[in-house]
């Protein structure tokens, strides 16, 4: 099964059981915007909270705030999103369709490199435990021919970039005869830069309103909160303000399902530092972060780093941390050093003083900071598509389920009573009523044990328990485990403790804290 038909399997079932809805479905979707639906918001609402915790109650000089999404327009013209946020957009004059000029030159790459992959995949069944990989990429011809194309054009792509050279940007899709995916030809129109803000009028009347914007990103909600949150709250440099919230973006090329979308929702972090100290804090936090995904367990060799070919206007520093997705490695989180751009920008447009006294130097200066920024919806994706397997069991049937980490599991437990009758729905019950308090459960005694095993397995519940007539002699019930299947007896007493230490956040925070 190829990586397409993987993905397309998890869009379908990431609406059939709940996880994902297309918004507006009953009056024909509305294109890039999604809902979530009663099992995705409660993963969503884990991930947040794995995150919160890790900044909040990991580090004690890291605060939270909740800025409005409406603000004034002036940050925005301060911040720069006004004349530079911007995408390279070219049309394909036959298939009518509009793509990222980026986007398409970075396919191309990615192509050479499934290239090259493919060279050594073959090379290595061929030579099976004598290959040594490193040499074939080295030596190979073929390999060093594409790589060398690779190389060029990432040369060219890069310059052009930074540049901000359109005319270039259209040769090179020329050049490398990039080709549409719908008509299959190369007739493109000229590229040319698309402003990606919603704005929208604020006030009662038509003369009396105010242009505005919907926020792109929550970071200026933090930055023109810096002096407020700093003051009330004595915080010293280093320290950090933290904020989880929605941004929009008009995403002209929205695609691959939740990956990139009109209104989606950003966990940020801001580190203000002394100037000077910036990179070391940047090279920190780069660690950290990185610690921060693989402590889920979703399989290291799935992440990689990758450093920016043009740097942001405000930045000395930018690293993404990538997560492969069916559609290859895409990035999941930025971290980025701002330097003192933002808030220098803020003091100048608003005449306001935004400067720390710092008390060991005994001098005043305009904080640098070090942001990490990472997409809720980009990493609801990446733990779906790690978690997303299918599975041939050894009775010959098969099962589709979600190996979800258990702490950002929707469902914690599922508890069933063998039959719905004789006082076994009662005592399922009066099970889950005590351990609702604690995690969240589900009941069901519809249809067989066995389906509802599937079921549950469907939407990722690591654990579910079988009350049957000797769990009313022995108190005692079985305990099903998700992953692998296997079952064991446990007391009543203990399906509480045993759940708890699994579920909790705790035992991930540990590795996030561990030096």
């Amino acid at each position: 099964m190829t990586q397409e038909e993987v993905f397309k399997k998890l869009i379908s079932h990431c609406k059939e059981y709940g996880f994902v809805f297309p918004s507006s479905e009953i009056y024909d979707g509305l294109s890039a915007v999604y809902d979530y639906g009663q099992m995705g918001v409660e993963l969503k609402q884990n991930i947040k909270k794995y995150w919160w915790d890790s900044m909040i109650l990991l580090n004690e000089n890291i605060v939270g705030i909740d800025s409005a999404i409406f603000m004034h327009p002036t940050i925005w013209k301060a911040s720069g999103h006004v004349d530079a946020f911007n995408d390279p957009l070219i049309d394909n004059k036959d298939s009518k369709k509009r793509y990222r000029a980026d986007v398409l030159i970075e396919e191309q790459m990615a192509k050479y490199d499934d290239k090259i992959n493919k060279e050594v995949e073959k090379a290595a069944k061929r030579f099976g435990e004598s290959f040594d990989e490193a040499m074939f990429r080295q030596t190979n011809p073929r390999v060093l021919e594409t790589a060398a194309k690779r190389d060029e054009l990432h040369e060219r792509f890069a310059k052009a970039m930074n540049d901000n050279d359109l005319a270039e940007l259209r040769q090179i899709i020329v050049d490398y005869e990039i080709t549409c995916p719908i008509s299959g030809t190369r007739n493109w129109t000229d590229v040319r830069q698309f402003n990606l803000m919603f704005s929208t009028e604020m006030g009662s009347t038509a003369d009396g309103a105010m242009k505005v914007y919907l926020r792109p990103e929550t970071a200026q909600g933090i930055f023109v909160n810096y002096i407020n949150v700093q003051k009330t709250g004595r915080m010293r440099i280093p320290f950090g303000i933290a904020q989880i919230g929605k941004a929009f973006r008009n995403e002209i090329v929205a695609r691959q399902f939740i990956f990139r979308m009109r209104e989606f929702e950003q966990m940020e972090m801001q580190f203000f530092v002394r100037p000077g100290e910036e990179l070391k804090w940047f090279e920190k936090w780069k660690e950290t972060r990185l610690k921060w995904h693989k402590a889920l367990g979703l399989g290291d060799q799935k992440y990689r780093y990758h450093d920016h070919d043009k740097l942001a206007h405000y930045a000395n520093a930018a690293t993404d941390i990538e997560f492969e997705m069916p559609f290859g490695f895409k990035e999941v989180e930025g971290i980025h050093s701002r330097t003192n751009f933002d808030l220098g920008s803020h003091e100048k447009y608003s005449g306001k003083k935004l400067q720390y006294f710092d008390p060991e130097l005994n001098e005043s200066y305009v904080p640098y900071v070090i942001e990490t920024s990472i997409g809720v919806d980009r990493m609801f994706l990446s733990v779906m598509s790690a978690a997303y397997c299918e599975e041939k069991l050894d009775n010959g049937e098969s099962r589709v389920v979600l190996k979800l980490p258990a702490a950002l599991a929707p469902i914690k437990l599922a508890v069933f009573p063998l039959v719905k009758k004789d006082g076994l729905p009662d005592k399922a019950r009066e099970i889950m009523n005590d351990l609702k308090f604690d995690f969240k459960c589900m009941y069901d005694e519809k249809d067989s044990i066995g389906k509802r095993y599937r079921r549950q397995d469907a939407i990722g519940t690591p654990f579910c328990i079988t009350v049957d007539h000797d769990t009313l002699v022995d108190n005692k019930v079985t305990v099903r485990y998700r992953d692998t299947m296997l079952q064991e007896r446990i007391a009543i007493s203990d399906i509480k403790n045993l759940i708890s230490e699994q579920v909790s956040f705790k035992s991930l925070l540990k590795k996030i804290a561990q030096d």
